[in-house]
């Protein structure tokens, strides 16, 4: 029977981690740098895989939806006008003993969790990230590495509207880098300094904002589980109406059970008209949207699903990794949906005898050029599966002696361990078909 457990096991998946290349820690040849990190050759087919699954789910399969991909600098009073410089802040308390700093919403009591020293009273922290452009390093040529990816849609809001001509209700999405000087990341990749965020602007007319955040919280919490996520593993948890944001009527979380507890994968907010009235008022430029039928010039209302690439990298992750009996010993399994496997298909030929690996060679160039794919000729066919079982390769294709007579190879599915005898000429539609549906 499978270990499948309740939730992931961090410990196996730290260790797997580096050594099979999903994620290394950033610098760490000088020491590294406070919870930065790099993902590796197959964490960033990872990574690129649940950004396409979430592009393709929100964007290419709606009308809707466009996309956009603002700039990481924007002008300074951007964050004023949003309220970041104001507002985006954390209460952070200093310990007087070893002078190591908290966030004191994570801490239980007054005293330091290092040393057990007396915390000072709390402050507020603003967690942007300040730095200069051009030249002169002064006050005026200041400016912040946006620690959201949300304000350079709603300042772009008209430009889509003119140039799309997109009637409400529609939304806009955008995959981008974020930056927030957290005071104490940590937890892997789950929350660190330097982030990869997925977030939709989707704008309403007023009065339909409360169902349209139901529509969103539905959609977002299915999508996790149609990639392959437990649904034991989730829930939705709204927020109090004292820990909504300045910005928010209404907010609910998603939140995947971590090792650590449950802990948010993406808000899901309503951002009322806040956003457009701001900017529109410290911009002076009229940001209302004409309504053709109602002959209305009005602020439309803004829903905002917003998740983290790097969380959800993380959920699918450890919801996937899974252990099960193999003789005396144990053939770890990452599960991943077959369209988010950092591998599609493994090209395996049995060895490496000249006359076999020409062939081999000759199908893995017919797969590369439809899936992800990775040749390895190194070690036993039984090894071979298992490294292949370990980072979550759905199929593996075995070039074998048999494959120079009859033009067919041994297709193995990653979960049930079935094998098939493909035909070459048949391979590229099968795998196809499989990927969609499965064996």
């Amino acid at each position: 029977m499978a270990r499948h457990l309740p939730y992931g096991d961090m410990d196996k998946i730290l260790s797997l981690s580096k050594r099979r290349g999903f994620v290394f820690q950033s610098s760490e040849i000088y020491g590294g740098l406070g919870s930065t990190w790099d993902y590796g050759p197959l964490g960033v087919e990872l990574k690129r895989h649940v950004k396409e699954a979430w592009w393709r789910s929100v964007v290419l399969e709606r009308d809707d939806m466009v996309g956009q991909d603002a700039a990481i600098l924007m002008n300074p009073q951007v964050w004023v006008a949003s309220g970041h410089v104001e507002n985006f802040s954390d209460p952070m308390a200093e310990c007087s003993s070893c002078h190591r700093r908290f966030r004191t919403d994570d801490l239980d009591s007054k005293l330091c969790p290092e040393c057990g020293g007396e915390l000072a009273d709390p402050r507020q922290f603003n967690l942007m990230f300040k730095t200069f452009m051009g030249p002169v390093e002064d006050t005026a040529s200041q400016v912040y590495l946006r620690p959201e990816t949300a304000q350079g849609i709603f300042v772009n809001f008209t430009n889509v509207v003119n140039s799309t001509r997109k009637k409400l209700p529609f939304g806009i999405a955008q995959i981008g880098k974020a930056f927030r000087n957290e005071i104490t990341p940590g937890n892997f990749t789950f929350r660190t300094r330097e982030f990869e965020q997925m977030e939709i602007e989707y704008f309403v007319k007023p009065g339909t904002n409360g169902e349209w955040l139901h529509s969103w919280v539905q959609d977002r919490l299915a999508w996790y589980t149609e990639y392959g996520i437990r649904p034991d593993n989730l829930r939705l948890r709204r927020h109090a109406s004292d820990e909504l944001a300045h910005y928010a009527n209404d907010c609910y979380d998603i939140e995947y059970r971590f090792p650590w507890g449950w802990a948010e994968l993406e808000g899901i907010a309503d951002r009322t008209d806040y956003d457009l009235r701001q900017h529109a008022e410290a911009s002076g430029q009229d940001l209302q949207y004409f309504d053709e039928e109602t002959k209305e010039h009005y602020f439309p209302y803004v829903i905002e699903p917003s998740g983290g690439v790097d969380r959800a990298v993380l959920a699918f992750w450890l919801d996937a990794y899974d252990e099960e009996p193999d003789g005396d010993t144990v053939r770890a399994v990452l599960r991943l949906h077959r369209k988010l496997s950092p591998v599609t298909v493994a090209a395996l030929p049995l060895s490496r005898n000249a006359k076999l690996v020409p062939t081999a060679r000759e199908v893995y160039a017919q797969l590369r050029r439809h899936f992800t794919t990775q040749y390895d000729d190194a070690q036993s066919i039984g090894r071979r599966y298992r490294r292949q079982d370990e980072i979550g390769t759905p199929f593996c294709v075995t070039i074998d002696f048999d494959t120079l007579d009859d033009k067919q190879v041994t297709v193995r599915d990653r979960d049930t361990m079935h094998q098939s005898r493909i035909p070459i000429a048949d391979l590229i539609p099968v795998l196809q078909d499989k990927l969609e549906h499965g064996w």
